[in-house]
């Protein structure tokens, strides 16, 4: 079932993001995160996808060696291993970082063989020792041409042009949407027609980069509208959880914290202080979404579980 059906079943739907956990520590942390979030029927999971980087050896000799390691297990493998132990729709990131289009494309061919149906198509993150974003050899640049090879793979062909013998359900897919735009976008407008080229490829609906003031996603919402766009548009949840991330979360995902929130971080004293008003600033966050007809809340789990599982529990 399509991640637009369901996400249209009467009440507003809740789901939630994960990331594939680090190499060697198993499954059992991941399992535990989503048995603490399934009671409130999760309509689906997102996966994360996450390109390998560079790591140095220091050789003892004043040399230093570089080596290629992937950090984490892949995530055809964890969608899997999710839909499997837990039968809940699985909706695993396919991004240009770090893919080449023949990479892209066995992760299409594994994922339909589990019957994985719906994608989140990214561009992704540069790589941290890049200045800017800079695809793979024979790769992907921008999320919209990532959207054109899907299409053709839909249409049943390879890459190399020729036919698949025995195609499968096509793939739909969501794409990224940025209430304060995206950092590299030179204004609101540019990156809107972005987002627009991205339904028109194709994309059924957009999920937001977290944001704190509802202002900021309604404002973006009324010029999606006016610009002629329909694909609904899922709001991305992340609660505070510590001191730190007052400085870090503009930082890191481009998004104003608004002053009476920020005032109310400054007066705390502990990380648990911040994850009380983080808890409450995101339940009301979600009842004004909730009442201005938002199909579904999306939220990011990373360090938030606990505070995602209170906040659950309060609005739905």
């Amino acid at each position: 079932m399509k991640i637009t059906e369901l996400i249209s079943k009467g009440t507003t739907a809740f789901s939630f993001e994960v990331l594939p956990p680090l190499k060697g520590t198993g499954f059992d942390n991941l399992k535990h995160t989503i048995e603490k979030l399934r009671e409130f029927d999760p309509r689906y999971i997102n996966i994360t996808t996450h390109r390998s980087e560079y790591v140095y050896t220091d050789l003892g000799n004043g040399l230093m060696e570089r080596h290629r390691v992937r950090r984490r297990p892949g995530t055809v493998a964890v969608a899997a291993a999710i839909q499997q132990e837990f039968g809940i729709p699985v909706v695993p990131h396919v991004v240009c970082s770090g893919c080449t289009r023949e990479q892209i494309e066995y992760m299409l061919l594994d994922l339909q063989f589990l019957g994985i149906e719906n994608l989140l198509v990214l561009r992704g993150d540069k790589a941290k020792e890049d200045a800017t974003f800079k695809p793979e050899p024979n790769g992907h640049t921008h999320t919209t041409e990532l959207e054109e090879q899907i299409n053709q793979f839909n249409a049943g062909q390879f890459i190399d042009g020729s036919p698949i013998k025995n195609p499968g359900r096509p793939f739909s897919y969501g794409v990224a949407c940025y209430p304060e735009k995206h950092e590299e976008a030179p204004n609101l407008q540019t990156d809107l027609n972005w987002f627009k080229r991205k339904v028109e490829l194709g994309a059924e609906y957009g999920v937001t980069q977290l944001f704190y003031d509802n202002q900021a996603y309604f404002r973006f919402v009324d010029s999606c509208k006016a610009a002629g766009i329909e694909v609904p548009i899922i709001p991305g949840i992340k609660p505070l959880t510590k001191l730190s991330q007052l400085q870090v979360v503009p930082k890191v995902f481009h998004c104003d914290i608004p002053e009476a929130l920020a005032e109310e971080v400054r007066k705390c004293k502990t990380d648990d202080d911040v994850k009380q008003v983080g808890i409450e600033w995101s339940v009301e966050q979600c009842r004004e979404l909730i009442q201005h007809g938002c199909h579904s809340l999306h939220f990011y789990t990373v360090s938030a579980v606990d505070s995602i599982a209170e906040i659950a529990k309060r609005i739905y």
